[in-house]
């Protein structure tokens, strides 16, 4: 017997299973591929991290670590996964993503409670479900949703970095080091290739005169629902950002602050930062530097960058779809359906970004799909916790200015302060406000905030 149906293994899919699972309840997990491809995964195990292997700032200062925090309060499962793969990155969590990604489908294919099913799911069950699909959702999935919602989709596009080999990389050229020095390495989690002006400008030109790869046939039905050329803002290739302006790209992913080259004891005028992307050290990816370019467009440009001039390419940049629904008018903060109880959705179809959001996400609708099944009532966290104002966000916004949101301040109630004070002291008391009100819902009375956010034995 199922209790509980989850579409989708990604990220938030494979949280909520093993959220569910670890309450004592059945779950089928769907997850189509390897049988039916989505056109930007390339292997068959869940939790596969697409776009960049960065979970984004350990800081707890910063946005993406006060999340982290909390989620470790909560017991997120794959976050644990993330730090035991995790790679040296300064301040941030990367991890690699093979051994991630297979650590995550081992836990959820070894559990007891969880039937994996390889293959598509076209219909919304009847029964209690979340849905997970991400940003690839299959076309038959997208018309049952759009039948429940009675809503249009929203699309945007997204794009991937490419990945270069270690050894191709000209070291005599480019140098290692972490911005401001914060690594955990004595000689830097990075590799930074350095630019003089006139290499900038020089490549800033060939940039802007590339061929671009034209809409793939996966995209071709959203051909008129979203004009080329609208980007998520935190996935912008960089094409279209050189052409906001000759040095936007400077002031952008490659800005230069805080590293200087060892050699001259001197900084560059840009910046490309290439961070580790597999245990071995034997693969690195372009940090921000999605793109859209076509493929030997890409191998040209960027081995104008210097040091790689000779670079070998494990993967090309690519840009692929994102689907979100209309979430302020379907969900509640819950992640529940206006209309159903039982049906939940989680990840960057609700309009959530980035990795740690799409597993928060999961792990709310885990537990609260955990406490439908268990006849509890769903928790609904506090607007000055960053999962509570993700879910405040998502559900709240204004819908004709709804874009996708990843963890920022900016969605938190904002502070009352009798002084001005420097941005990283206010990011630190925002995260000093979020633990505090976390740590006291979790403790108010009735005690089953606490003990029984799900059920651990049935």
């Amino acid at each position: 017997m199922t209790d509980l149906t989850i579409i989708g293994g990604g990220l938030a899919g494979s949280e909520a299973a093993l959220q569910v699972a670890h309450s004592g309840f059945k779950v089928q997990l769907y997850e189509m591929r390897p049988s039916i491809p989505t056109g930007a995964h390339l292997g068959s195990d869940l939790a596969e991290l697409v776009c960049s292997n960065s979970l984004g700032s350990n800081l707890s200062d910063r946005a993406s670590g006060v999340l982290k925090n909390e989620l470790r309060q909560l017991n997120s499962m794959l976050l644990e996964c993330a730090e035991a793969t995790a790679l040296p990155a300064g301040a941030a969590l990367a991890v690699d993503r093979e051994a991630f990604a297979r650590m995550v489908t081992e836990k959820i294919e070894n559990h007891p409670n969880i039937k994996i099913i390889r293959a598509e799911m076209k219909e919304i069950p009847q029964t209690p479900v979340i849905i997970a699909s991400g940003p690839l959702t299959s076309e038959s999935l997208t018309r049952s949703i759009a039948k429940l919602s009675g809503e249009e989709h929203l699309f945007f596009f997204d794009a991937i970095a490419p990945i270069v080999h270690a050894e191709s990389i000209n070291m005599e050229i480019a140098f290692r080091a972490s911005r401001y020095g914060k690594g955990d390495s004595d000689e830097g989690d990075y590799i930074n290739c350095p630019f003089t002006k006139d290499e900038y400008y020089s490549f800033v030109n060939e940039l802007q005169k590339a061929e671009r790869i034209e809409l793939r046939s996966f995209e071709e039905a959203i051909r008129t629902g979203v004009k080329a050329g609208q980007f998520f803002e935190g996935c912008l290739p960089i094409e279209v950002i050189a052409e906001r302006g000759i040095d936007s790209l400077a002031y952008g992913p490659m800005r230069p602050v805080g590293l200087r080259d060892p050699r001259t004891g001197r900084g560059s005028y840009a910046v490309v930062q290439l961070r580790q992307d597999n245990l071995a050290g034997s693969l690195y990816n372009l940090v921000g530097f999605q793109t859209n370019l076509k493929f030997p467009e890409q191998k040209r440009i960027l081995r104008l960058i210097p040091g790689l001039e000779n670079a070998e390419f494990e993967r090309f940049g690519q840009m692929h779809r994102n689907t979100f629904i209309a979430s302020p008018k379907l969900l509640r903060p819950t992640l529940q359906h206006t209309t159903r109880d039982d049906l939940f959705f989680a990840g960057q179809i609700t309009g959530v970004e980035g990795y740690m959001g799409n597993i928060a996400t999961g792990l709310l609708a885990g537990i609260n799909a955990s406490r439908l099944l268990g006849h509890k009532p769903p928790i609904k966290l506090p607007h000055e916790t960053m999962l509570g104002a993700l879910c405040h966000y998502i559900t709240h916004a204004d819908l004709k200015d709804f874009q996708p949101m990843k963890a920022n301040f900016g969605i938190l109630p904002p502070l009352i302060l009798e002084k001005r004070i420097g941005k990283r002291e206010r990011g630190q008391l925002y995260a000093n406000r979020a633990a505090k009100v976390l740590e006291e819902y979790l403790n108010e009375t009735p005690k089953e905030k606490v003990s029984s956010l799900v059920i651990r034995d049935r």
